[in-house]
């Protein structure tokens, strides 16, 4: 990611933070990076003239005058016209980011039911959605609908496509390879080398939390190290921590789904799967559970209360090895807000310490389910454009 924020201008969007750099800025990368710092500058802040970029950026006029020629070349940079002033002497042309040149194909596979696509445009705004029913499918079959998704998708689009990108759920890794997505029934899966063979276009493929932790970075209210949860078919979390975006050393940082929360069996107990969060937390395991007591005629409440403070019990050391200022939850709000929340907060404060993350936030994200495909355009803007 380069050093850059972002801002939305449809849909509820918002002004976003810079993500720190993942790697040293070297001599030979200067020019691109430049280029970046320009092409952010006018996509937070838009209608800017080449003087005001300068000034904002620390770059030479020089410098900026011959990136944005480039730019104006491309089509990627448009001018709008003169800058009203009641300064003596010409005024300022000013700039923007050519919004309508190009689309974006974003595409979520974390439903439970269904995968879930839309062509946006470069401020993350929906211009047209479609899905595919999942109907159970697995493995290659559910590989083959994801592509039947894509190519609708493709014909929808109004405006040349900038790039695609694509939220899995599993442990993926930075080549776009699905490890493992066990729900799927994925394993080694090369979906972002097999997407861009089949379309001849740049493809990113990220594990979904991850894609909606960058989009609640970029357009959400996102304010200092944040982990943001995922609640679907299955648990995942997207992790910030000091501008960057976690990994981990094996592509499963956040894979907090399986790690056991049940304390019924004594301190000796392993691993079992029916003792992990997933158990408790995930969507189909909570609606399941909640028909059951509405059927029995008892309170569906204790049922939320549980699965929150189990997900507090999960959260609790992360939250004390890592000081987060916030906690983000993405999924139904129906489940979500309200009692589940509500105990999730407590659970943390009550298995923290007090003066060192009273400030702790937890709340729902306001992006609601197009999350994730705002978190694919995130990563296709970034890897495209350099803006994020």
């Amino acid at each position: 990611m380069t050093t850059t924020e972002v801002q939305g201008r449809a849909g509820g969007l918002g002004p976003g933070r810079a993500l720190r750099p993942r790697a040293k800025v070297l001599p030979e990368h200067a020019r691109s990076h430049n280029r970046s710092l320009v092409l952010q500058t006018l996509y937070r802040s838009g209608e800017r003239s080449r003087a005001d970029i300068a000034r904002e950026t620390g770059l030479t006029r020089v410098t900026v005058s011959d990136l944005v020629a480039e730019l104006l070349a491309e089509g990627l940079v448009i001018e709008l016209g003169q800058r009203e002033s009641a300064r003596p002497g010409k005024p300022a042309v000013l700039l923007d980011i050519n919004r309508s040149a190009h689309q974006i194909v974003g595409v979520d596979l974390s439903d439970h039911d269904r995968f879930r696509g839309a062509v946006m445009d470069l401020d993350g705004a929906i211009v047209a959605s479609a899905e595919v029913m999942l109907d159970g499918a697995t493995g290659d079959e559910a590989r083959a609908k994801v592509e039947t998704l894509v190519d609708r998708l493709i014909e929808t689009a109004s405006a040349p496509i900038l790039g695609i990108g694509v939220g899995s759920p599993g442990v993926v890794d930075l080549s776009g390879t699905i490890l493992t997505a066990p729900n799927l029934g994925w394993s080694g899966l090369r979906l972002q080398e097999l997407l861009a063979a089949r379309t001849g276009r740049p493809v990113v493929v990220a594990n979904d939390a991850n894609a909606a932790v960058l989009a609640e970075h970029s357009y959400g209210d996102a304010s200092g190290d944040m982990m943001l949860i995922r609640v679907g078919h299955g648990i995942g979390a997207g992790l910030i921590v000091a501008g960057a975006l976690v990994y981990g050393s094996h592509f499963a940082a956040g894979e907090i789904g399986q790690v056991m929360v049940g304390t019924d069996l004594g301190l000796d107990a392993t691993y079992r799967r029916d003792q992990v969060l997933e158990h408790w937390l995930s969507v189909p395991q909570l609606r399941r559970g909640i028909a059951e007591a509405e059927a029995a005629g008892a309170d569906a409440t204790p049922i939320l209360r549980e699965a929150g403070q189990r997900l507090g019990i999960a959260l609790a050391p992360v939250v004390g090895a890592l000081n987060l200022s916030e906690i983000v939850l993405s999924g139904p709000a129906d489940l979500l807000d309200g009692a589940l929340a509500d105990a999730t907060i407590h659970t943390l404060r009550s298995r923290t310490m007090a003066e060192n993350h009273a400030d702790l936030a937890l709340r729902m994200t306001a992006q609601g389910q197009d999350i994730v495909l705002r978190g694919a355009a995130v990563l296709v803007l970034s890897g495209q454009l350099g803006v994020s």
